[in-house]
């Protein structure tokens, strides 16, 4: 796989590398990948495309090169001349990716004539353009007097929407006789400050305290964020408030009404009076939480504040607090999960609509189009199909891209135009399904000759007949359509060479009308016959012909006409 990390590479290792992804492309399996610095103002330069895929100059252009992303969002662009791989618009990484890492945007290339698809993966990587935020200007913390040396007590931390190295680092608090800061590593990779008590406190002597919390993230320089802590010295309460459950898990549709009750948390605290009076709190929360969720601080009730959408967050952690009266808390943590319904229908997007293919052509590809469905599970898993009785039939490609094409050879004379209807069908309850209706002609090729109305003609013509007399006519039609089926006439070489057809007869080389050039005399010729032909004008032209019989009359006597009697001869 190819990748272009920040650092330059050693210029004999990186060629070393191409050749061997070359060599991997070539055979189908590879992926190509970059990355590049979030923020990068648009039309920056991500990669040659043509170099690292081994093509020649024009080739991307030639075979009509084109970027393809999930969904309607492009974010690449590509010049099909240089073969430069381009950012479409400025990417910022915490808002394609929240706080997923590493942030990757996936994106295929297309290649017509023949058709190949490679896939291809962009790394966004993070630059330091948030600094850390705590969620409230001031912290209120209340500890007891009675608190021993080396006891403990969490902060709420600071929310920093960078990654990695980028986000909290450290934490700091203003010096001061009482306590000293400690940040703690959690599993899931975040920093906690913890304050430690280093020596006892003394309600009387000093009541309260006012600190000052300094987040630090790993940037270079870092950036900070700061809240104030209030520390009220309260009287002793011996007893701190314990849920009756450490963790609470809940599962929840995204399709819950607002308002609903989510999940309801309880704690008992054995004090008497106000020491032993709970209220419940959020602590450790982010901005999303608070925008959905809300707790009743006498009951414990967590309610439903805002509409949920599984496509968007799929799980919510949070802590909860309960607090006595005289200052002492006991947390506990809710997990919410939540679960998807099928709310979402699949999604099409054509990348490639040929509307004309011509007849007689072997397989081929008329559109490219790609579909994906936001659900999970079965609510996201898709199956794609067109109507039965059409030549035409879908084939994957890569993953969720697929083509239509002909099943085989197609005749326009049989069918010139199909309606093909792609019909995309999630496997959720209920089912879901998108419909795209394309339209493939089907263009005319010169494959049939013009075909006579008869294998051969019979004309009649008295003696002594005036020149340039229309003696007859013959007719052949063409199944092809526009020039292809424009028939032209002509007298084809006799095959007497003593019969002067030159200066017998004539065609009208448009409508197939013969005439007759000069008076014909009985006694000199009863009766001589030629061809036709009748000719296409496509490419390469084609042709057929009939046999014309001219028959000359002798005149009738006078005795045998009868007034209304039909004649038999044709004039």
């Amino acid at each position: 796989m190819m990748e272009t990390p920040l650092p330059k590479a050693p210029e004999k290792r990186q060629v070393t590398t191409i050749i061997f992804l070359l060599l991997l492309w070539e055979a189908g399996s590879a992926t190509i990948k970059y990355s590049v610095l979030e923020e990068r103002d648009s039309g920056s330069f991500v990669a040659n495309l043509a170099k690292d895929l081994g093509l020649g100059v024009g080739e991307l252009a030639a075979r009509g090169a084109r970027i393809l992303s999930k969904g309607n969002k492009q974010y690449l662009q590509l010049e099909r001349k240089s073969g430069n791989l381009l950012l479409k618009e400025k990417l910022d990484r915490e808002e394609l990716c929240s706080d997923i890492d590493p942030c990757i945007l996936h994106f295929q290339m297309l290649l017509k004539n023949p058709v190949q698809f490679i896939q291809g993966e962009l790394q966004l990587q993070d630059v330091n353009d948030h600094a850390p935020e705590f969620l409230e200007n001031e912290i209120l913390l209340k500890i007891s007097e009675g608190s021993h040396p080396g006891t403990s007590f969490p902060l709420k931390i600071a929310q920093d929407l960078d990654v990695g190295s980028n986000t909290v680092q450290n934490y700091t608090i203003s010096t001061n006789s009482y306590f000293h800061l400690f940040t703690r590593n959690h599993s899931d990779g975040k920093k906690y400050p913890e304050l430690v008590l280093d020596q006892a406190l003394d309600r009387e002597e000093q009541p309260q305290l006012r600190l000052t919390l300094t987040a630090l993230d790993g940037g270079s320089p870092p950036r900070i964020g700061t809240s104030h802590v209030l520390i009220v010295i309260v009287d002793i309460n011996d007893n701190v408030p314990e849920f009756t459950q450490r963790l609470y898990e809940v599962q929840v549709p995204e399709n819950t009404p607002v308002g609903s009750l989510i999940i309801t948390v309880s704690a008992r605290d054995l004090d008497a009076g106000t020491h032993g009076e709970l209220s419940y709190s959020f602590f450790q929360y982010s901005n999303q939480i608070i925008q959905a969720f809300e707790i009743n601080s006498i009951t414990g009730e967590i309610r439903l504040k805002k509409a949920l959408d599984f496509e968007e967050i799929q799980s919510y952690h949070m802590e909860v607090e309960a607090s006595d009266g005289g200052g002492l808390s006991g947390k506990c943590t809710v997990a919410i999960e939540v679960m998807d319904i099928n709310d979402n229908a699949p999604e099409l997007t054509v990348s490639l609509l040929i509307s004309d293919i011509p007849e007689n052509s072997p397989e081929t590809v008329v559109a490219v189009f790609g579909i994906s469905d936001p659900d999970s599970g079965n609510n996201g898993k898709m199956m794609c199909s067109i109507q039965d009785h059409l030549p035409f039939l879908i084939k994957p490609t890569l993953e969720n891209f697929y083509t239509v094409l002909t099943e085989g050879a197609l005749d326009r004379e049989r069918w010139a135009e199909y309606n093909i209807t792609i019909t995309v069908t999630d496997l959720g309850t209920p089912r879901l399904k998108t419909e795209y209706n394309i339209t493939v002609r089907v263009s005319d090729v010169n494959d049939n000759a013009p075909a006579f109305t008869q294998t051969s003609y019979n004309l009649f013509v008295r003696e002594n007949n005036s020149p340039a007399l229309h003696i007859g006519s013959v007719s052949a039609t063409d199944r092809d359509s526009g020039t292809n089926a424009q028939v032209t006439y002509s007298l084809l070489p006799p095959q007497d060479p003593h019969l002067p057809l030159a200066s017998l007869v004539s065609i009208n080389t448009d409508n197939g009308q013969l005439f007759a050039l000069r008076s014909l005399d009985y006694e000199a010729l009863q009766a001589f016959e030629f061809r036709v032909g009748a000719a296409d004008r496509g490419f390469p032209a084609l042709s057929s012909e009939a046999l014309v019989r001219v028959l000359v009359m002798a005149p009738r006597p006078a005795s045998s006409w009868c007034p209304g009697r039909p004649s038999r001869a044709i004039w």
